[in-house]
């Protein structure tokens, strides 16, 4: 059964909960929305409308929970059986969401132990341009390093209905489960974690301005500016204030007619992680900022 689901938002367990507030907030660029239960402060994008990040203070850096947006409720009520039925660990029933938007919808774990959401019928905020166009708009994509990428990799097609667009040798798996070319990858890795967080903005002209903005106000990229071979997003990759890695992005390949496009599988050569041939492939430093710490 193919599902259509959106990247809605990604909460984020952090330590250093207040300096993480001030990085999203004032150099970041995102907009503050109301703050959810057990202390979640949710901020929006540039443009206004849903949340598409929320931080919760933790001992640890860790995913709190990534979340979609089915098309209704009655695409909630379907997945949920869906999962279920497929042997997914649900936690719980579709039932009304005690957040700032509302909603409908369930809680599942990966097979890494990684909490999902899946909702329908929430409220989506209203519309606040920022006067800086160069500030993120929306969640672009996630990608999570895994202990198992074939398994991973299974699970999001098998269970929850996501299409693999490409594979980066056998180590990265790109799925989508709408027209962007990914919403999630996974990474083969030594454990489970988060790789790093794609934010998008408007245009390259953007990006490369939100880049200079965030190097000016913040610190350098730790890789970028340049152009991936697989999506054929342009990039430039930071550490926040916690250390999680996260990334400007723009121009993510889109896949409308699925019988139009062939999985392919790219080598990991400098050439094709970078297309532009500027940020060249990741320092060891980057690397290490995208092992992250184990969930």
């Amino acid at each position: 059964m193919t599902t259509t689901l959106h990247l809605r938002h990604l909460v984020l367990g952090t330590p250093l909960f207040e300096e993480q507030l001030t990085f999203y907030e004032e150099i970041w660029g995102l907009q503050p929305a109301p703050e959810g239960r057990d202390g979640v402060r949710y901020f929006r994008g540039a443009l206004g409308g849903s949340a598409i990040l929320g931080l919760i203070p933790a001992r640890r850096r860790v995913i709190h929970h990534i979340g979609f947006a089915a098309e209704d409720v009655a695409s909630v009520d379907r997945l949920w059986k869906q999962v279920q039925d497929r042997g997914a660990k649900v936690l719980g029933e579709p039932g009304a969401l005690d957040e700032p938007e509302g909603g409908y919808g369930f809680r599942m774990l990966d097979l890494d132990g990684r909490c999902l959401e899946i909702a329908a019928d929430f409220a989506t905020g209203p519309s606040e341009a920022s006067s800086r166009s160069y500030y993120p708009r929306a969640l672009n994509h996630v990608v999570l390093n895994t202990p198992d990428i074939d398994r991973a990799a299974a699970f999001y097609t098998e269970v929850l209905g996501f299409r693999i667009s490409d594979w980066s040798e056998h180590t990265m798996a790109f799925l989508r489960c709408d027209h962007n070319h990914h919403s999630i990858a996974v990474n083969q890795a030594p454990h489970a974690s988060i790789n790093h967080v794609a934010f998008e903005v408007g245009s390259v002209d953007e990006m490369l301005r939100g880049l200079a903005h965030v190097r000016r106000n913040w610190r350098a990229p730790i890789w970028g500016p340049g152009r991936h071979g697989p999506g054929n997003n342009t990039f430039a990759y930071f550490q926040d204030a916690a250390g999680f890695v996260v990334e400007y992005t723009a121009e993510l390949q889109q896949i409308p007619d699925e019988s139009l496009h062939q999985p392919q599988v790219w080598p990991r050569i400098p050439e094709r992680m970078d297309l532009w041939g500027i940020g060249g492939p990741p320092e060891p430093g980057a690397r290490r900022a995208m092992l992250g710490l184990a969930d």
